[in-house]
């Protein structure tokens, strides 16, 4: 098996200047710039259509912007060999929004997959970590035979995260963790994401609407708006002008969340 190259330790884990995304020739993104440091929890937030799906996906190779420079290890992911992008993938683990899980094939197959995929390894091994897998988001062994829709929806999202670090990654990346749970279960989710983070130290990128997510789990807080994006924290952004981030920040939520 070949040997992976070395992750650089100086300079950030992400690097992204001049940004521009455009979709259906709509500006979405204008000259964003962002760094996010190994081993923190950056959360981005923003309006319905700011785009905040969009950058994830940009950032990860998926969606091609108009112009800018993205860097993941301290490498252009645009002049990347397919050699090298797929050894980027292998450091990188993606939880999509809605999960995104084979619905055909169980949740110990979906576990499976990006190993079968991005690696070279026995059958046995790969039945092995994907068992591992299950277990350290706390799915219980019989739920690896089941099918998704045989899940609840936390369920569904523990299956979700299990198959993004299937490959131990050093950098994760999650689009909307919580989304469509309830309250209970999103606290153990954002829980969840908390302790994983301590003990394998990821990197996290994560896309969320979620206030109580971001003051549970999130180092720093990128807001989308106006084109933009502007970098701060939980607290630093209570105090921000912007209607749209007031509002955000300072709503019956975000009250909730702070009195808790």
């Amino acid at each position: 098996m070949r040997e992976p190259e070395k992750i650089p330790v100086d300079g950030p884990a992400i690097r992204v200047r001049n940004l521009v995304n455009e979709i259906g020739g709509e500006l979405l993104h204008d000259e964003i710039d962002l760094d996010v440091s190994y081993g923190e929890v950056l959360a981005v937030v923003g309006g319905s259509g700011s785009g905040k799906s969009v950058l994830l996906r940009t950032i990860i190779g998926l969606h091609k912007p108009k112009s800018g420079t993205i860097e993941v290890f301290g490498r252009n992911i645009e002049t990347l060999t397919d050699d090298q992008m797929h050894q980027m993938r292998t450091r990188c683990g993606v939880l999509f929004q809605e999960g995104a899980l084979f619905s055909s094939q169980t949740v110990f197959e979906n576990v499976r997959v990006p190993l079968q995929e991005m690696m070279d390894l026995p059958q046995d091994l790969m039945d092995g970590i994907a068992s591992m897998k299950l277990s350290m988001v706390g799915l219980p062994v019989d739920a690896g035979s089941k099918f998704p829709s045989e899940l609840s929806g936390g369920m569904r999202k523990r299956a979700s995260l299990a198959r993004a670090l299937a490959l131990d990654p050093s950098l994760l990346f999650l689009d909307e963790p919580t989304a469509g749970l309830d309250p209970i279960a999103a606290s153990g989710i954002d829980l969840l994401i908390w302790r994983l983070q301590k003990g394998l130290k990821l990197t996290t990128f994560m896309v969320t609407h979620d206030i109580a997510t971001l003051q549970a789990v999130a180092d720093r807080v990128a807001v989308l708006v106006d084109r933009k994006l502007r970098i701060g924290t939980f607290e630093s952004f209570r105090s921000d002008p912007h209607p749209w981030i007031y509002a955000y920040f300072n709503g019956p939520r975000a009250r909730a969340v702070s009195a808790g």
